[in-house]
């Protein structure tokens, strides 16, 4: 006996949490901290479908729309829209069309907040089945059921990207690859690239440092994971460290400020790069520090990491002046919604607008702490020209001691940015971010 597919949970229970994720986010809240408050036992099932729902819920809004005109309470719709972004397109549907109806129905009988509305439901899907292809078809002409994003986030890529927006949008539709980043301190990619072969698992290697995996594997079956010879960070966020400390002595204690540095993945780049440096990482959030901390202990590398505001010197700098300076700021997030389907439902249109403000702030208030000579990266994981390019261009034109470095500014698939420090290797798939690296000259007298 299969003794898993013995203990795995009913369909419409699955489909019940899936459709509280989807209630829960459009009213806010992290797909991410839903989850963690789903059993142990639904979460993975939760988890992959809610993946698929999320990748889909614009074109599963249109087609609710068509069915009911009147958005039913939210309990519903949010049960209604799960199995249509599941169903309506019948090739990728993970369950068979006509049993994951049927499932949907049991699922809201069950469930308090929906059982006066499961009459409404069943009658709502039987439509579906009848008219299926009329119904997708009425929906096609809809920006946001065509996309399955928010239709000004398609405008803003449309705009920011005329060449690119496309791929952009069909690339979130789609699952990230896991890439490895390997400790070049501790071992070697082709050391790794055996051992994973070893265990059935074939790879690319990205980059400097990077192994684009074929197969995903759980964290504690990747070879050399506890040991810190290797961690799980996208290709793009890995062009980061290197980017900052390329052409300086890796042997050399400078003083190396991570501003906005959890979990901890770049800190602890930095750190592989050049061991002797005094790195400060700071995180405005305690619990998200205590994430920095197990990162470097894993690489058996050390920095001081402080919970402190970036913004507010005042409160955490000593007065000694940085070498290096990693702004990883706050952000939409536009870069990582494959990894991260519900961002795309969380942004507002105004949120763009907003982060750069505070990427402005970060950067206006950091540069006095950065020596004559030394340099700041700032990078942010979104494809918005106004939390990228807009927020470097306004700082280089207020700021004459500011020179701008090679470095790719917008890192976006099917681009060819230049300034990538990232050897001999592509960076194959990887996420949308941004770079910008800048340099503090002597002022003119």
């Amino acid at each position: 006996m299969n003794t898993a597919a013995h203990h795995a949970p009913p369909l419409w229970q699955l489909l019940q949490a899936c459709a509280q994720a989807v209630q829960a986010v459009r009213s806010g809240r992290s797909l991410t901290a839903q989850l963690e408050a789903v059993p142990a036992g639904l979460r993975p099932g939760t988890q992959a479908l809610s993946f698929h729902v999320l990748r889909q819920l614009g074109r599963a809004t249109a087609l609710r729309a068509q069915l009911a005109k009147k958005p039913p309470p939210a309990a519903a719709d949010a049960l209604l829209c799960t199995v249509l972004a599941l169903a309506w397109d019948e090739a990728q549907a993970p369950y068979p069309v006509h049993t994951l109806v049927n499932q949907a129905v049991e699922a809201a009988r069950r469930l308090r907040q929906t059982q006066g509305q499961a009459p409404f439901i069943n009658a709502c899907f039987r439509r579906f089945l009848r008219e299926r292809d009329a119904l997708v078809a009425a929906t096609d002409s809809e920006v946001t059921a065509r996309w399955n994003h928010p239709a000004w986030w398609v405008e803003r890529l449309q705009a920011d990207h005329p060449d690119h927006w496309m791929a952009l949008l069909a690339q979130a539709q789609t699952p990230a690859p896991m890439t490895l980043r390997v400790n070049r301190s501790a071992t070697t990619v082709t050391h790794v690239q055996s051992a994973l072969e070893a265990q059935g698992v074939t790879s690319t290697p990205v980059g400097a440092s990077g192994l684009q995996l074929h197969k995903a594997l759980p964290v504690q079956q990747l070879p050399g994971f506890m040991q810190g010879q290797v961690s799980v960070q996208d290709a793009a966020a890995q062009v980061a460290a290197p980017l900052l400390m390329q052409g300086l002595d890796p042997e050399q204690p400078w003083r190396v400020l991570d501003a906005c540095a959890a979990p901890g993945g770049k800190t602890g780049h930095l750190l592989e790069i050049s061991p002797n440096a005094q790195v400060l990482a700071l995180d405005v959030d305690a619990q998200r520090c205590q994430r920095i901390h197990q990162n470097l202990e894993r690489l058996n590398v050390r920095a001081e990491v402080r919970a402190a505001d970036a913004a507010q010197p005042a409160q955490w700098w000593d007065g000694q002046p940085f070498d290096a300076i990693l702004l990883d700021a706050p952000c939409t997030a536009a870069g990582i919604v494959r990894r991260h389907p519900d961002v795309r439902w969380l942004r507002r249109a105004e949120d763009s607008a907003q982060l750069a403000k505070t990427q402005a702030q970060l950067l206006k208030v950091l540069w006095p702490l950065l020596k004559v000579g030394g340099r700041l990266l700032y990078c942010t994981c979104s494809v918005f020209k106004a939390e990228g390019d807009a927020v470097v261009d306004s700082f280089l034109q207020r700021n004459t001691d500011a020179q701008f470095c090679p470095s790719p500014r917008h890192l976006i698939p099917g681009s060819s940015p230049v300034g990538l420090p990232v050897g001999d290797n592509p960076l194959g798939e990887h996420d949308g971010f941004y770079y910008a690296l800048l340099e503090k000259r002597p002022t003119s007298a």
